[in-house]
């Protein structure tokens, strides 16, 4: 696990997972969406997308938590490890409206600096939907990928825990 991608919808705990597992395995890790939400709310171009994560991955290490579903390709076929957090739409719904109160008017830890966090129906919606337009496809690339990539989908808060229990005790092993 040296070249890890994180993804799954909104409000799953992608960018909680990817710190723990940064400190864990002690990997830098990049969250998209501080690195292409500017100020205000203003996304940089799809171009500059494809430049940053074609650099990106040219690293020796790192772990890339984010979908951007567009470039989705770039970080799959560098990845070996692909961590997929398949979270009931419930539960990442929920998450999503306590971040939006938690952080309103503020700037989360991993947006880009200038991002006020905002009530945004439309993110909730396509959370909502998320298993029905998102999930077939990314569960589709999943299957198709070659035997040597590490896929691993966790489902609930307690696969969370097992997988970085898990984690922790690897890496203990290995200071011994």
């Amino acid at each position: 696990m040296k070249k890890i991608m994180l993804i799954g919808s909104g409000g799953s705990g992608k960018s909680t997972l990817a710190r723990q597992l940064g400190n864990i395995l002690n990997i830098q890790v990049y969250h998209l969406d501080a690195i292409f939400w500017k100020a205000n709310w203003e996304g940089v171009s799809k171009e500059e997308q494809i430049s940053i994560q074609t650099d990106l991955v040219k690293k020796d290490e790192w772990l890339i938590d984010g979908n951007y579903g567009g470039t989705l390709d770039i970080r799959m076929d560098a990845a070996d490890t692909i961590i997929f957090l398949d979270i009931n739409r419930t539960i990442c719904t929920y998450r999503a409206l306590k971040r939006m109160l938690k952080y309103r008017n503020k700037t989360r830890p991993d947006m880009g600096e200038g991002c006020e966090e905002k009530f945004d129906f439309d993110f909730l919606r396509w959370i909502w939907n998320y298993p029905k337009m998102k999930r077939p496809d990314i569960l589709r690339k999943l299957h198709d990928l070659p035997e040597n990539k590490q896929i691993i989908i966790l489902k609930s808060k307690k696969d969370v825990q097992t997988f970085l229990e898990y984690l922790k005790t690897k890496s203990a092993e290995r200071i011994l």
